[in-house]
């Protein structure tokens, strides 16, 4: 379990820092500065530390749940989402593509709540564990989706 949970840190923050390499300036980008944002947004230091618990929180809840007999979905289905995790930040920060990048993140929402639903019932109390990848997703998809509606 504990060399399990390990590679899933290892490979949830390699997928953290892919994304951030690929998002370029990010959020300090001069584009991005000139959006209007929601008034919900919070602080740039948020981010990072949103992430970092939700990515430790979803190591441990894949590492559990890798014990079970749904394994080879629950893995495809974590395959997808680094996909669009990773692929996100180059969408919206890179190509200024927010619609596809709204898009893009609801997918991801509908692939962290599937999760959670699916394997509610096996998983008990460890599925609290992906919950806050869910909630802060729902946070981040309405940023998105404000900045698509108001620019």
């Amino acid at each position: 379990m504990i060399l399990r949970t390990l590679l899933f840190l290892i490979i949830n923050f390699l997928s953290l820092y892919l994304g951030i390499i690929l998002s370029g300036d990010g959020g300090t980008s001069e584009w991005y500065s000139s959006l209007t944002k929601a008034p919900w947004e919070p602080d740039g230091w948020v981010f990072g530390a949103a992430w970092t618990i939700i990515m430790i929180c979803f190591a441990f809840y894949m590492s559990i749940s890798c014990q079970y007999r749904f394994r080879k979905k629950l893995i495809k289905l974590y395959v997808a989402q680094l996909i669009l995790n990773i692929s996100w930040n180059p969408i919206f920060f890179n190509l200024h593509y927010v619609l596809l990048g709204l898009i893009t993140i609801l997918s991801l929402t509908f692939i962290i709540g599937f999760i959670l639903f699916s394997y509610w019932r096996e998983l008990k109390l460890n599925s609290v564990l992906i919950l806050p990848y869910l909630i802060w997703l729902i946070i981040a998809s309405s940023l998105n989706g404000y900045i698509f509606f108001n620019n």
